[in-house]
């Protein structure tokens, strides 16, 4: 069985796009259509940049979604179809397009809304994220427990083994550093985020995007779909709940993808730009076989 898997946030950079519209006409078609829908141009932005705007929350989550969209829909067009898909984080949603769950064009609206909301959680800028690089996952969660007895600071994202994002108060953060690095960690990097994804600090944009999503249809999907939040399929009829929580709540990245390898999955494609996704499975997986998508598609 085949999984296509989606990068989410961190993936973006000045200048995606640009492979797509130079080979392939349909690109153009979808980037012109994206434009629209928005209301602005995500198709220069992605392309031209600023930089600074491409990273803002707002702007990056549909233009991944875009380029992520893309970079299926020649798969697809080609015969080349999923029997699973799985995006981390944000690139859960391009899971949700790839398995026909959402339209496209309902999809750019549900992400730019996401990141609106995410924006807009922390208006203070009191949160923050930092990844923890070589230690244990039980050994950050009990530092992150002992931390937040007087404080507040999570792991979020558990994206393969020995590397593990922990989001919450900078001021947790800050203190978190040299206790990391004490207790083994090789490196614990700050990350350039405007708040504490994936942490209880985003209740209040969770809430807020559970009721846009009551206005959302969702179908059923064509394939199976894997929850970043319990790390199994889902369908139509529990997908608002998953995914208001999943704004909260950590991403099961490694679980996710051990769950598929153990359901069957022998082949993934990773539909994005660069090379996220293949760079944690090897780390979890070595014998799962992961190509770029222009790689499957012969292109």
């Amino acid at each position: 069985m085949k999984a296509f898997l989606f990068p989410g946030q961190g993936s973006q950079k000045v200048g995606m796009g640009k492979d797509l519209i130079e080979e392939f006409p349909a690109a153009q078609e979808i980037y012109a259509r994206a434009d629209e829908v928005l209301g602005f141009s995500v198709s220069n932005l992605s392309m031209e940049g600023p930089e600074d705007q491409l990273t803002d929350t707002r702007n990056a989550q549909p233009a991944i979604l875009t380029y992520n969209h893309i970079s299926a829909m020649l798969l697809k067009q080609k015969g080349i179809k999923p029997d699973y898909v799985a995006g981390h984080s944000l690139g859960e949603f391009s899971a949700l397009v790839a398995s026909e769950m959402l339209d496209f064009e309902t999809g750019l609206k549900v992400v730019r809304k996401r990141g609106e909301l995410m924006a807009a959680a922390d208006p203070d800028g009191k949160g923050g994220m930092a990844a923890v690089l070589g230690l244990d996952d039980d050994v950050v969660k009990k530092i992150c427990a002992d931390i937040s007895k007087t404080d507040y600071v999570e792991p979020v994202n558990y994206n393969s083994p020995g590397q593990v994002v922990i989001s919450g108060l900078k001021t947790a953060i800050e203190k978190s550093v040299a206790i990391l690095e004490e207790a083994g960690a090789m490196r614990v990097v700050v990350l350039n985020t405007s708040g504490a994804f994936h942490s209880k600090l985003m209740e209040n944009a969770a809430n807020e995007f559970g009721k846009f999503l009551e206005g959302v249809e969702f179908k059923k999907p064509v394939c199976k779909i894997v929850s970043n939040v319990t790390a199994e399929p889902y369908d139509e009829a529990t997908v608002r709940d998953l995914l208001v929580r999943q704004m909260k709540s950590p991403v099961l990245w490694t679980t996710s993808v051990l769950n598929m390898r153990k359901a069957g999955v022998t082949e993934g494609v990773e539909c994005g730009f660069g090379n996220v996704i293949r760079g944690l499975i090897k780390k979890i997986d070595r014998e799962f076989v992961v190509a770029a998508w222009n790689q499957a598609l012969g292109a």
